[in-house]
């Protein structure tokens, strides 16, 4: 047993792992600077970012020594679980900035969504894997769409848009990657526009419309919708190469930028970290991408295929987004910042991913 162990440890992918890591560290010394800057002494936001770490590491350790065959087997009771901790934190959760989205546990809080993340990719890993989409590809859109439209439904009853958005847009790249039919892809993408405008004309509230006319005009209602892409521009502008300096940062220091834990801490980490800083974290981005990659082509079975594909194109998205939010390019939809931003159930789930992907590189070895 000892010897199987060690076994592993030498087929885990560290330098997967080390860029793991290194933008946790990353993640927390600017937790650690906003809470600082926020005068809470007790670093309590800060002490518990580490403490969900651990619990994470331990989780990904332990996920990457066990048989990922294992979690294929119950992918079905995995996904009754989602639709289950969906149904009830509608009723029993925690509402937070409008949106019902957590349990409140011991002054914990848990968001259900990011760990039914984690379920959709064993789903849609596991469906992808014992069917060919290029065979009656309108079945295969409407199955693994009826699934998404499952957990989209009771996500945006919330309502969680940011989550939901990218729920959908991971379904759209997967079945993208898998060979769709452009005609097909191009029917989707008109229903979309058809939708969209619907819900601009009968179901978009006043604020949400305001969203998407500051994301076309930044400058638009700056005081207000426009508030935050417009600090998190000057933040991010005024860190030069080298950066202010950790705790130096006066947009963050000084509480201009909000949810400067969260969903700007790319902010905090252009204007503290200046170029330097920024071009670290996409360095770590870009390594995690490249091993996973890397290992695509060593794969022998179907579902690790889909499933490290399905986990880099998660990440890339939620990077992609976040990254796009601060800096003024994309609209301010609430998605934060993986292995960065504050938030344990994220963290958590994005390291049990992780332990997988870890797993099935062990097990091609």
């Amino acid at each position: 047993m000892l010897n199987k162990f060690f076994l592993y440890l030498k087929k885990i992918d560290w330098i997967l792992f080390l860029a793991v890591l290194l933008l946790i560290c990353f993640g927390l010394a600017e937790i650690y600077s906003v809470a600082l800057g926020q005068g809470t002494a007790d670093l309590f936001n800060f002490k518990k970012q580490i403490l969900f770490s651990i619990i994470g590491l331990i989780l990904f350790f332990f996920l990457a020594f066990l048989d990922y065959h294992l979690l294929k087997s119950y992918c079905n009771y995995f996904f009754i679980i989602g639709i289950v901790i969906l149904l009830g934190v509608l009723v029993f959760g925690k509402t937070i900035h409008g949106t019902k989205g957590w349990f409140d546990i011991g002054g914990f809080g848990l968001q259900p969504i990011e760990f039914v993340k984690f379920i959709f990719i064993l789903f849609l890993a596991y469906y992808f894997s014992s069917a060919s989409i290029k065979i009656n590809p309108l079945k295969h859109i409407f199955l693994t769409g009826g699934g998404l439209a499952i957990f989209l439904v009771l996500v945006l009853a919330q309502p969680d848009f940011g989550s939901g958005l990218i729920l959908f847009l991971f379904w759209l790249s997967m079945i993208t990657l898998t060979g769709l039919n452009k005609k097909y892809l191009l029917s989707i993408v008109l229903s979309i526009g058809v939708i969209t405008a619907g819900l601009w004309l009968f179901s978009f509230k006043d604020y949400q419309k305001e969203r998407i006319i500051t994301f076309l005009n930044p400058s638009f209602n700056s005081l207000n919708q426009g508030y935050n892409i417009s600090q998190a521009i000057i933040a991010v502008g005024a860190g030069g190469i080298n950066g202010r300096g950790l705790g130096f940062g006066s947009q963050s220091q000084l509480k201009f930028l909000p949810e400067a834990q969260t969903d700007f801490i790319f902010a905090v980490i252009a204007e503290e970290s200046g170029f330097i800083g920024v071009s670290l974290v996409i360095l770590f981005f870009a390594i995690l991408f490249y091993r996973c990659f890397y290992h695509l082509k060593k794969i022998n079975n179907d579902f690790g295929i889909f499933f490290i594909l399905s986990v880099a194109c998660l990440i890339f998205i939620e990077m992609f987004i976040n990254i796009g939010m601060n800096i003024g390019i994309l609209p301010v939809v609430g998605i934060s910042l993986p292995f960065l931003s504050y938030g344990g159930s994220a963290m958590i789930s994005n390291l049990m991913l992780f332990g997988v992907v870890e797993s099935i590189i062990i097990r091609s070895k």
